[in-house]
Order: C-alpha cells, then sequence, then structure tokens
C-alpha cells in the first residue's frame, strides 16, 4: 500500500531510510517527541549485538552483521523486530517509526504492514560533516574517513550485488512513499519540511 497523496496521521509504521549523514534519527526522533510515534532505530540494534561480539560498530561490520541476520532469520528481520517491540507497547504510542531501512525487503515488509517508506536526503558534503561532527562528539563508528572514501563506500551500499540478503539502497530508494530533504542545521526547519511532506501538521 502506497501513501503518495493523501495524509499520513493515519500510517501507524513510519520506515525510514536514506544515506549515512542524511538525519534519518532526526526525523525519527522528531515524529517521537512531536507525535508520540515509538522511534526504533534498527541500526542501534546491530550495534548492541556488535558491541556484544568485541565488534567495532563500523560500516563494514554492520553490512556484514546485518546480512548474516537476514540469510539466519528472514529478509525482514530488522523491521519483524522493531515491530515485534512496538506490538508490547503500541497502547502507549500513534504508531511506529524506523530507520534505518537498507535492504529492499525491509521497505516491502513495511509496505505490506500498511506503513510507508520515507527517504531523507541531503547533499554528500553536508552529510560528511554531520558525520565528521559526530565522531568529534564521540559517536561510535569509523566515520573519520576522508571525503573520497565516504563516497566510495556509500557507493557499495547503494549498489546491488545481485545477493538478496545484502544492502540495496538505491531499490529502497525507489520503493519510498514520500522524500524529505535535509540539508539545514536548523531544527525549526527540519520539524516544519516533515511535517510538511508527511502531512502531520496540527
Amino acid at each position: 500500500m502506497r501513501y503518495t497523496g493523501e495524509r499520513m496521521a493515519d500510517v501507524k509504521i513510519i520506515g525510514i531510510s536514506g544515506p549515512n549523514g542524511a538525519g534519518k534519527d532526526a526525523v525519527g526522533l522528531l515524529l517521537a517527541q512531536r507525535h508520540n510515534y515509538l522511534f526504533i532505530s534498527v541500526t542501534d540494534l546491530l550495534r548492541q549485538e556488535l558491541r556484544r561480539r568485541n565488534l567495532s560498530p563500523d560500516r563494514l561490520h554492520m553490512r556484514t552483521l546485518s546480512k548474516e541476520w537476514r540469510e539466519q532469520y528472514g529478509l525482514s528481520v530488522l523491521v519483524d523486530r522493531a515491530v515485534e517491540s512496538f506490538e508490547a507497547v503500541s497502547n502507549q504510542y500513534a504508531g511506529l517509526v524506523m530507520s534505518s531501512l537498507r535492504n529492499p525487503y525491509e521497505a516491502d515488509r513495511v509496505h505490506e504492514l500498511g506503513g510507508s517508506v520515507v527517504w531523507v536526503d541531503a547533499d554528500p558534503r553536508v552529510r560528511y560533516e554531520r558525520l565528521q561532527n559526530a565522531k568529534r562528539q564521540g559517536r561510535e563508528g569509523d566515520d573519520d574517513k576522508t571525503f573520497e572514501q565516504f563516497i566510495a563506500e556509500e557507493q557499495i551500499e547503494m549498489q546491488s550485488t545481485g545477493d538478496k540478503a545484502a544492502l540495496d539502497m538505491n531499490s529502497v530508494k525507489t520503493r519510498a512513499d514520500r522524500y524529505i530533504s535535509n540539508d539545514t542545521t536548523d531544527m525549526q526547519v527540519l520539524e516544519a519540511e516533515v511535517e510538511q511532506v508527511l502531512g502531520l501538521g496540527e
């Protein structure tokens, strides 16, 4: 089911995707704080497992673990785990917003559940600087790469390898119902953009 033209106030499940540094978590947190959605970062689920295995939560380890889980538990495992957590407390929230979808079967699962997929993006330089700032503030990961390395690694994650369990973010993008541009550093501007695009304004 697609939600291209109508308001999304009654959509219970929103999956957020987009390249690194686009501000996916910022959008999720806005929906949580302003519209009482439960926000779950599926990336955090992967980080927790990597810490349990004493592995650094860099992008290579994240890709490897997410592929392992999809092969072992099903292609929509990350979405299903987020939905399972939501169902336990669903009476307390208006809906579920989750980031970050990185496999087309995750987007398909959101649609199967009657939800909507939102693609968040920003200029590559803006995204790169955000990640560098986050690294300086203590964010876990490997965001201290050069801009050229950042772009090269992103291309790996965007393209299909033919492996259904691997990342293929271009295919997620083609499945998106809404698109949010987030080049700003002003949270009020982002909030206005989110509410306009998603039709959630009061």
